[in-house]
């Protein structure tokens, strides 16, 4: 099968640093590991923060779209043009069988290539856009964002959500048809890291008791936990994979490997000791953490809050306390020191399969 992966957001480059890139490139290596041909339309292809890694799939970018900044009120209408260039870029490429959008705000270009074929379209919805501007970028006008949210998610024939809350979303106050939504939780590259060889490479001896942070850092990470709880336990260090910020990196037990590409991940996860995903309370409740994934594909004990998904994807692999609460943080912690868990492995095949599957049922293939 030919399949056309469109991502016609202007902040998810395909070669860029973010969870979000990631995403995008795991899930389409994962496409053509099973057999399918695969190519990416994109907006852009890396941004100011530079480029991490290339796509194992054909690519290409079809540029953003230019808006007068006088006319900010409508800065939205930027997205709009882009998201159209996106669906025109396409035209100029071997005609698919399937189109696998990531959901993007103002973005009609997976219908409109659907459309154009007569293929099967499937939407991938990893947040509620409108809702995730209004808490943390720049709002957009709420009556047009929401007109839309609903009009695009209603029209698309198959919805996949990477969450609980975001298929409860989607069903209940979007209003999509709920025999077209499915749940499809996020995975990871089914490598299993050196923990012997990462760890004597980065110097640390056998008995080094280690914690762990993997992620891009961001204010509802509860990153402002990690020093607290360094401090806690004189003997622990602290292994940051990710961008971490300077008043992080600053300590004589932290090790901050900076960005790394995702075949690292793997070997460093498995260093860790304890994997930690500290949220606060308010972080946002629809995402599915691709950090509790790696962490437990490597066996190493997550020590997370109930927020999200967390507590599905901790069970048995570590331990869940309330968000904000420093001691228990640390009584969790020190409750693994010394154990690992069995590996347990999601793998973007295993994603890629089931959303393929859920296509099929709704389009009677």
């Amino acid at each position: 099968m030919r399949i056309r992966y469109v991502v016609g957001a202007v902040g998810v480059p395909v070669s860029g640093p973010s969870g979000a890139s990631a995403h995008v490139r795991d899930v389409t290596a994962a496409l053509a590991g099973l057999g399918h041909a695969v190519d990416i339309v994109a907006a852009c292809g890396s941004d100011r923060r530079g480029v991490v890694e290339e796509p194992a799939v054909p690519w290409a970018a079809a540029g953003i779209a230019g808006w007068p900044s006088w006319l900010r009120r409508w800065a939205w209408m930027r997205e709009v043009r882009t998201a159209r260039r996106v669906a025109r870029w396409e035209t100029s490429l071997e005609p698919p069988d399937l189109v696998w959008e990531r959901y993007t705000l103002f973005s009609a270009a997976g219908a409109r290539i659907a459309r154009r074929h007569g293929i099967p379209w499937v939407l991938e919805v990893n947040a509620p856009l409108v809702e995730e501007r209004r808490r943390f970028e720049d709002p957009v006008p709420p009556k047009v964002g929401v007109r839309w949210e609903r009009r695009v998610l209603r029209s698309a024939p198959c919805v996949v959500a990477v969450s609980r809350w975001l298929v409860h979303w989607l069903v209940d106050e979007v209003g999509c048809d709920a025999s077209r939504v499915f749940l499809v939780p996020n995975g990871v590259v089914p490598v299993q890291g050196d923990r012997a060889g990462t760890r004597a490479s980065m110097g640390l001896a056998e008995g080094d008791f280690v914690l762990g942070f993997l992620g891009s850092f961001r204010p509802w990470h509860g990153t402002g936990t990690l020093l607290p709880l360094l401090e806690k336990i004189p003997d622990a260090r602290l292994l940051l994979v990710g961008d971490a910020p300077p008043e992080l990196r600053h300590h004589p037990r932290v090790t901050a490997t900076g960005r790394v590409t995702r075949s690292r991940v793997p070997h460093l996860v498995a260093a860790m000791d304890v994997g930690l995903a500290p949220y606060p309370a308010d972080a946002p409740p629809w995402f599915c953490p691709l950090k509790l994934l790696d962490y437990r594909a490597q066996g190493t004990p997550a020590v997370a809050t109930d927020v999200a998904d967390c507590r599905s994807l901790v069970e048995g692999g570590g331990e869940i306390v309330p968000a904000g609460d420093g001691d228990a943080l640390v009584a969790a912690v020190l409750s693994w020191r010394g154990r690992r868990t069995l590996p347990r492995v999601r793998s973007w095949s295993e994603v890629a399969r089931e959303v393929l599957q859920a296509v099929s049922g709704v389009s009677g293939g």
